[in-house]
C-alpha cells in the first residue's frame, strides 16, 4: 500500500466516521499486465497502486457505490477501503486475467468486526456478472485485524476484463474492510520483496495469514447472455416468434368492457434468504424473502428451471410458473405471512390495446431495499376493511387498524419496457413509466402488463414491533421473474387487457 504520513495507524472508530453514502464515479483507470511466469501486476494511474506483483489496491477503483477510504494499520500502511455494506460495490477497469489454460487464483485481504458476516464477491462486468470468486467473511477481530482469503476461480475468461467487487450481507451495518486483491495464474504467488515507499515493511505478506478453501460455482446454466454491466439481452428470434404468435390470436369479444386486467390467485410457498435476481446462484446472500408462485424458487433459479418445475401455488396452476417475492414481514421478530396474494396484470395506459406480453425470462424489481425513510415514498401500508385506520404506531411508521380491518400493502410495477433487455444492472432501468400523454415512448416504447401485488397481512389493532426483513416498512420491494406458458399469457393479454375486459384467474370473462 502507499504510505500516507497523515493517516492514523490505530484502529479507526467507524461509528464516529460513518456518513451518508452517495454514488461516486471516479476517473481512476486501472491497468493490469502479465509479468513473468503467469503473475499479474496491478497499477493505477492515480498513483494508488504499489506495483507489487499481482496486487490490485482496493482504493484504485474506477467507480463505486458506498465505499470510503481510510488509513490502515495493515502491513505496509497506506489506505484501505471501508464502510462497506450489503449492496455496495467497486469497479476496476482493464484487469488482465491472463491466458486460459492455467488456473486463476484470487486472493483478498480483508478485516471485519461484524459478527453477522457476509460475502465479498468478485464478478466480471457488473454486480450480476459471472462469479469469479467468493470470499466468506467472518469476524476477524476488529476493523484492522487483517487476514487473506484465497479462492481458485473456475472462470474461462481471459485478457482485459472489467472486474466488480460486490458486497453481500444480511447485516444492515458495515461488515468488511478490503485492503487489496491479488490475481495469479498457474499457482504462481509472487514473493513480497518490494517495499512501500516510506516504509521498511512489505505491503503484502509473503504467505497468507488465512487461506480458506473457497468453493466457487460458475454462472448457472440457462442464464441469458449479457452485453456487460448487468444488461441482459433477450434472444430476438425467440421474442419475434412469441410476438408473432401473440399477434395471430383473434381476440374474444367480452360481454362488457370494464377494467383491462386478469389475475393470478396465490398462496404463500416458502421463505428463504435467497434472491435469484439480485444474487443469482448465491444461496443465503439476501435478507429473508417470502415467496409465492413457483415452489422451486431459490438462489439458483433460472427461467428454464422455473418453467421445468411446473409446480406453483398460483391459479392458473398449469399455466403460470412465475416466481414472485417480497421481504418477509416480522412481528416481534417472528414472520407473518400474507393470508394469500393476488397478482393483478392490467393496464393504466390510455392505449391499453398496445400492450404485449412479457418475453420469456423477463424479470424486474419495484421498490428499494435500501430505502429506510419516508423520503420519496408514495405507496405505503394501509388498512383495508370496515373502520380502516384508527391510528399510528408510536414511531408513526405503521398504521393501526380497526378490529374489522387488516394491514395491507400494494406494490405496482412499471408498465413500459425498452423492448431489448430482459434485465438491467439495477433490475429497474430496462422498464419505466409512461410519458405525460399516458403512452409508452422514448427509452421505453413497449407497453407491457402493469403488475400489481396485493398483500393482505393478518394484523390490525397491534402493529407495534412490526418491521421488514429488509428494515423499515419503507424498504418494501417486490420481485417478478416471468415463467408463464407463452401462449397462455398471450391469450390473456389479447383477450383481457387489449379488449378492456376484466378476466378471472382462468383468463375468462
Amino acid at each position: 500500500m502507499q504510505s500516507d504520513p497523515s493517516a492514523p495507524l490505530s484502529t479507526p472508530d467507524k461509528s464516529a466516521k460513518k456518513s451518508k453514502k452517495r454514488w461516486f464515479l471516479l476517473a481512476v483507470p486501472v491497468a493490469v499486465a502479465v509479468v513473468g511466469s503467469g503473475v499479474l501486476v496491478a497499477t493505477a494511474n492515480a498513483g494508488s497502486g504499489t506495483g507489487i506483483p499481482g496486487v490490485l489496491e482496493a482504493e484504485s477503483y474506477a467507480a463505486h457505490q458506498g465505499a470510503q477510504t481510510e488509513g490502515t494499520s495493515d502491513t505496509g500502511g497506506g489506505r484501505n477501503v471501508g464502510w462497506l455494506s450489503n449492496g455496495d460495490w467497486m469497479r476496476y477497469d482493464k484487469v488482465d486475467l491472463g491466458a486460459t489454460g492455467t488456473p486463476l487464483t484470487i486472493e483478498a485481504r480483508v478485516a471485519s468486526a461484524n459478527t453477522d458476516g457476509g460475502t465479498v464477491e468478485v464478478r466480471q462486468g457488473s454486480q450480476t456478472g459471472e462469479l469469479l470468486a467468493a470470499f466468506p467473511i467472518t469476524k476477524t477481530g476488529n476493523w484492522q485485524s487483517w487476514v487473506t482469503g484465497t479462492a481458485n476461480s473456475p472462470t474461462t475468461l481471459s485478457g482485459p476484463q472489467t472486474v466488480v467487487v460486490n458486497l453481500v450481507s444480511k447485516s444492515r451495518s458495515d461488515f468488511v474492510n478490503i485492503n487489496w486483491l491479488r490475481f495469479t495464474r498457474g499457482g504462481a504467488v509472487p514473493s513480497a520483496s518490494a517495499s512501500v515507499p516510506g516504509s521498511a515493511s512489505p505491503s503484502v505478506p509473503a504467505s497468507p495469514s488465512v487461506s480458506p478453501s473457497v468453493s466457487v460455482s460458475p454462472t448457472p446454466t440457462g442464464t441469458p447472455p449479457q452485453t456487460g454491466n448487468g444488461w441482459v439481452v433477450m434472444d430476438q428470434a425467440t421474442w419475434a416468434q412469441e410476438l408473432a404468435a401473440f399477434r395471430a390470436i383473434t381476440p374474444k369479444t367480452p360481454k362488457e368492457r370494464m377494467v383491462p386486467e386478469f389475475h393470478a390467485s396465490c398462496k404463500i410457498s416458502h421463505t428463504k434468504p435467497d434472491d435469484p435476481i439480485v444474487f443469482p446462484g448465491i444461496a443465503g446472500a439476501s435478507h429473508d424473502h417470502t415467496f409465492w408462485g413457483n415452489k422451486s424458487t431459490g438462489a439458483a433459479s433460472t427461467a428454464e428451471s422455473l418453467f421445468a418445475s411446473k409446480n406453483t401455488t398460483c391459479e392458473p396452476s398449469t399455466q403460470d410458473f412465475s416466481a414472485y417475492w417480497v421481504p418477509t414481514l416480522l412481528k416481534d421478530g417472528k414472520p407473518v405471512m400474507p393470508k394469500e396474494v393476488t397478482v393483478y396484470y392490467g393496464s393504466r395506459l390510455k392505449d391499453y390495446a398496445a400492450t404485449v406480453p412479457f418475453p420469456s425470462g423477463f424479470r424486474m424489481i419495484v421498490g428499494d431495499a435500501k430505502q429506510q425513510t419516508s423520503t420519496g415514498q408514495n405507496n405505503q401500508f394501509w388498512c383495508a376493511g370496515n373502520g380502516g385506520e384508527t391510528g399510528r404506531t408510536a414511531n408513526g411508521e405503521w398504521p393501526v387498524c380497526a378490529p374489522t380491518a387488516e394491514l395491507i400493502r400494494q406494490l405496482t410495477f412499471p408498465d413500459c419496457w425498452d423492448g431489448v433487455h430482459l434485465d438491467s444492472p439495477d433490475h429497474k432501468s430496462h422498464v419505466g413509466p409512461a410519458d405525460n400523454t399516458g403512452k409508452c415512448s422514448g427509452k421505453f416504447p413497449v407497453a407491457i402488463p402493469s403488475i400489481s401485488f396485493m398483500l393482505p397481512y393478518p394484523l390490525n389493532t397491534d402493529t407495534e414491533g412490526v418491521k421488514l426483513s429488509s428494515g423499515t416498512g419503507y424498504s418494501m420491494h417486490g420481485d417478478f421473474f416471468n415463467a408463464w406458458v407463452p401462449q397462455a399469457l398471450a391469450e390473456r393479454v389479447r383477450n383481457c387487457i387489449n379488449q378492456h375486459a376484466k378476466c378471472n384467474a382462468q383468463g375468462g370473462f
